[in-house]
């Protein structure tokens, strides 16, 4: 018998921006298919109509893009089993409830939105009454006859117990009584969510379901309806939730109060795609050794669902600016300008400046890509400073010694016959050795001069090369100038 390929879905909802606990579903779902060599699956579920936003399908195309998951079939790339939105598929449901109710598994309800209002207002837990599960055929057929509106609900076992294997969780049981009849034509015609996703899911061929553990409960209510249509069950693979912790160290559901929680907030919050994708597979997922950081194609091939955890996880932005870190060291130089010329130009518009020197001095301290305006504004304009910035304990200057020593460099550097980094190095350097001074109680006075603040990406060497002799000169006159 040949094996079954694994096939795995993402199925959103064109409703907004993605969340992170939407992304790692997404991620779920392709690692799942891949780590096996399956088939990852795009499906856009559009039939919540009053709740679409406008533009959402092409930021769900966008942000798989920007992430590295390449679907495999999907409404863009086409496949086998279109169409791939649901709103297309509109037509299969209801045969589908018809044949239901013709097994005596499903039923017509025409009981009002008044009656279903008072029920839910005077019974406790507000269920349905099953009011109509056993109406006689004539007074159906004369409901019919009348145009009375009807949804159609499935019958539920109301004895005895539903119970299902999840590859997280394990066995899991539910009492039948706490079951609802549930709704699965609505009267507009359109399915239910449940309903639809079932019959999507089967005619696609999906093999294995994943999901926020929020879903564990109405697992039953899917599994009753494969059973109804005899319909092999999809391994389940449930995850954890996703917590943040606010500044008291209380934790909770991620929710923007912890901070950015969308994958394009994140980006604007100047983390690399790669490293969100790095960071969101460890939240809930456990590699067999100790190893840290992924590309998306080792990932594919070290993921295995015996790793995921079923306890919740903490989305540490800490923890995400380290991956990213460590990203923005390993690009090349060219890979570092180019994703930091947005931030670039947030400082210097379209002059043009020596970008590759700025990766010198930014890539091994930039977490964020959104520091580098901060690191870098002192480059477009000298700020204000008090001559106290002269003053520091450890390079041994003060406000005796740093004027002297600042006129000194001052006349040094103007004489040098060029202008690179070795030759003022070797120029400030000379003088300290000459003077018998420390090399910091040299540079010190310099790097103030010329950066008019105490921290600063790069020291004094690299800031006057990158500055130019002109402007130094400008600068460190006006550093003396304030004695």
């Amino acid at each position: 018998m040949a094996e079954l390929t694994v096939r795995t879905r993402y199925a959103p909802s064109p409703t907004g921006f993605m969340h992170v606990g939407n992304l790692r579903t997404a991620l779920y779902e392709y690692l799942v298919a891949k780590s096996q060599g399956g088939k990852f699956i795009l499906r856009i579920e559009d039939t919540d109509r009053e709740r679409l936003v406008e533009g959402a399908v092409d930021f769900i195309y966008n942000t798989l893009r920007l992430a590295g998951l390449q679907h495999d079939e999907g409404p863009d790339v086409g496949g086998d089993f279109g169409p791939y939105v649901q709103s297309e598929r509109k037509d299969m449901y209801l045969p589908y409830a018809e044949q239901l109710i013709s097994e005596g598994k499903a039923y017509r309800c025409f009981c009002s939105k008044e009656r279903l209002e008072k029920l839910q207002n005077e019974t406790v837990g507000g269920g349905y009454d099953r009011h109509c599960r056993d109406l006689p055929q004539e007074e159906i057929d004369r409901l019919l006859s009348e145009g009375v509106p009807y949804v159609i609900r499935q019958k539920m076992p109301v004895e005895g117990s539903t119970t299902f294997t999840d590859a997280v969780f394990g066995e899991i049981t539910v009492e039948n009584s706490e079951l609802q009849d549930q709704i699965l034509i609505k009267t507009d015609g359109y399915p239910t969510y449940n309903f639809a996703n079932v019959i999507d899911d089967h005619t696609m061929g999906i093999t294995h379901v994943v999901r926020g553990s929020e879903y564990l409960s109405s697992t039953p209510k899917y599994n009753l309806l494969y059973e109804a249509f005899g319909w092999e069950i999809p391994t389940y693979i449930h995850l954890p939730l996703i917590m943040g912790k606010d500044e008291d160290g209380n934790v909770s559901k991620l929710s923007k109060r912890h901070g950015a929680t969308g994958f394009y907030d994140l980006i604007d919050d100047g983390y690399l795609p790669q490293a969100i994708i790095n960071y969101i597979a460890l939240l809930g997922w456990c590699p067999k050794d100790n190893q840290e950081i992924f590309t998306l194609a080792e990932l594919e091939k070290a993921f295995d669902i015996s790793g995921i955890s079923k306890s919740p996880s903490v989305f540490d932005y800490d923890k995400l600016s380290w991956f990213n870190g460590e990203y923005i060291k390993a690009m090349t130089a060219d890979e570092f300008t180019d994703a930091a010329m947005p931030y670039y130009k947030k400082v210097f518009g379209d002059t043009e400046m020596p970008y590759q020197k700025f990766a010198a001095i930014l890539q091994k301290r930039v977490t964020q890509l959104t520091q580098i305006p901060e690191m870098l504004d002192f480059f477009a304009e000298l700020p204000e400073y008090e001559k106290e910035l002269f003053v520091n304990k450890k390079s041994k200057t003060n406000l005796e010694n740093a004027p002297v020593v600042l006129k000194e460099a001052t006349e040094r550097l103007r004489a040098l016959p060029e202008w690179t980094a070795d030759a003022i190095h070797d120029c400030l350097i000379n003088m300290a050795a000459e003077k018998g001074l420390k090399n910091g109680t040299v540079m010190w006075p310099v790097r103030i001069a010329a950066a008019g603040k105490t921290v600063t990406p790069g020291g004094a060497i690299e800031i006057l090369d990158i500055l130019g002799r002109e402007e130094t000169m400008r600068r460190l006159e006006t550093g003396l100038a304030k004695f």
